[in-house]
């Protein structure tokens, strides 16, 4: 007989509501190929676009979501020799991972320290290897120089947050509240609480002169900007004379940045995309998450877990990226259950 497992499905296109528990075959490994035994899957906010046909990638339904995985090789296709049956990895995949198991391709795959436990492995790779990305590749940030980063209580934000301290940087954390700004603050960030509700003018100038007047009453050098919406602009109108701003994210929508701002402040808009990053710089791309793994492993970064929710539960784990409320990575975890024949 077939072996079976359990997967979450995407069948029509909605919300974490529209999504479905059901028995599907287990999948064997191609060329080039391995298959993981599924512990953890971190979830992002493309999670939740992607199951709405909101992201970029629209993959053929019915599919699983869940980009980010942590789990144990458990077979490995021809081609393979640098991954063995029981390797302890992450990987990237785009969707699929919301499954007890899992094919990734093997140059897709990290092997994950033993000091490493597998829901902080599957908290890594989505948010400090686009932190690392914008910050150290997009931003040149420099010690000494000022990081201001919005949604810092989010997984994103907060990865920046403890990479633009080990990176030597001043760092003012943004969020909307100060609850979600306490982690930040615990690692030396200067918290700046800014409303929740989309800014008028009137708010917008305020959060631009609070953001001066906690960096001294001088423009900020790096903006690290998973936020977007009313927020931007008054961001950027804080930045300093040969400031980057960093463009990562629009949950609170896409703004309309005016021009006139980085002629006066002769300023970079950068954008951020960690995907495009990977595509075309494969071995830059390695080398940074071979640097980010010796940091966990040290304990120099430690992702910041909100919560954890079995497989089963895994709509909400998706729903509760659409809230303010969660501050840090939210994961699933999945036992290793085998498929039976």
């Amino acid at each position: 007989m077939t072996a079976m497992m359990q997967a979450l499905q995407s069948v029509t296109a909605g919300g974490p509501e529209t999504l479905e528990l059901r028995q599907v075959a287990v999948p064997d490994p191609g060329p080039g190929q391995v298959r993981l035994r599924v512990q953890a899957v971190g979830i992002n906010y493309p999670d939740v676009l992607i199951i709405e046909d909101r992201y970029q990638f629209k993959p053929a339904r019915p599919f699983s979501p869940g980009a980010e995985v942590a789990g144990v090789v458990d077979a490995v296709g021809p081609g393979v020799s640098d991954l063995a049956v029981g390797a302890r990895v992450i990987a990237m995949l785009g969707w699929g991972g919301l499954a007890e198991q899992v094919v990734a391709p093997a140059e897709a795959c990290f092997i994950l320290p033993d000091g490493i436990a597998m829901d902080q492995g599957a908290a890594l790779l989505m948010t400090y290897g686009t932190s690392f990305h914008a910050l150290r590749d997009r931003g040149q940030i420099g010690a000494g120089e000022t990081l201001l980063v919005l949604g810092a209580g989010g997984g994103v934000g907060l990865a920046a947050v403890e990479l633009g301290l080990a990176l030597g940087a001043r760092v003012i954390a943004a969020a909307s509240s100060g609850t979600k700004l306490a982690p930040a603050q615990a690692l030396g960030a200067t918290p700046l609480v800014y409303p929740a509700e989309a800014l008028d003018r009137a708010a917008q100038r305020a959060f631009s002169d609070a953001i001066k007047a906690a960096n001294g009453g001088k423009g900020v050098d790096v903006i690290l900007d998973p936020v977007g919406g009313s927020y931007a602009e008054p961001a950027l109108r804080a930045i300093a004379r040969g400031g980057r701003y960093l463009v990562v994210g629009f949950p609170a929508g896409i703004p309309a940045l005016p021009l006139n701002l980085p002629l006066l402040k002769e300023c970079d808009i950068r954008g951020v995309f960690w995907g495009a990053h990977i595509d075309h710089e494969p071995a830059a791309h390695r080398a940074a998450i071979a640097e980010l793994l010796a940091l966990c492993a040290r304990g120099q970064i430690r992702p910041l877990i909100h919560r954890h929710h079995p497989l089963a539960d895994a709509p909400e784990a998706i729903r509760s990226l659409t809230t303010r409320g969660v501050t840090g990575k939210v994961i699933v975890t999945i036992q290793a259950v085998h498929g039976s024949r």
